[in-house]
């Protein structure tokens, strides 16, 4: 797909391009996958060298600051440089419930200290009996996404 194709494309009307054969929408959709991909392969490339290239020198601006994660900022010639290291904190799930279980047993409220999330598998809710289905409905709430449409050829047919 060429950049004026590209223009042309994105200046029609989406009504417009629903009018169009199934086999002329699969073949844009696909071109428009394949320069994606590509796109995405060169973003992380370049993400890639970026990092290479100023990696030490936020490390050194972080060690400095005495801090071993966060956001530093830096000058490169005309480039103002933001460096992020997100700090990822990951806590043992049964090792929380067992300090729950004890701050409730000493008598504290455990909503003090530690938020709990409760969810359920829509796996497992719908293998479980009709009355604790109907107990826990009032609870669950359904909601959509976006809707997704895959285009695929028909074998004998020509792209």
């Amino acid at each position: 797909m060429s950049s004026g194709s590209l223009h042309h494309l994105l200046a029609t009307p989406a009504s417009q391009l629903a009018e169009q054969p199934s086999q002329a929408l699969f073949q844009i959709k696909s071109d428009a996958a394949d320069l994606l991909a590509a796109a995405k392969t060169i973003v992380e490339h370049v993400d890639r060298a970026v990092e290479l290239k100023y990696v030490h020198r936020a490390r050194q601006l972080r060690l400095a600051a005495g801090k071993d994660s966060g956001v530093v900022h830096f000058d490169d010639d005309q480039v103002r440089i933001t460096a992020d290291l997100p700090k990822k904190v990951e806590w043992d799930q049964k090792q929380l419930a067992d300090i729950t279980r004890r701050i409730a047993a000493s008598g504290d409220d455990p909503s003090q200290y530690v938020e709990v999330t409760y969810r359920v598998s829509e796996a497992k809710f719908n293998a479980w009996p009709e009355s604790l289905k109907s107990a826990v409905a009032p609870a669950r709430a359904l909601r959509t996404g976006k809707p997704g449409f895959r285009l695929a050829l028909l074998k004998g047919a020509t792209e």
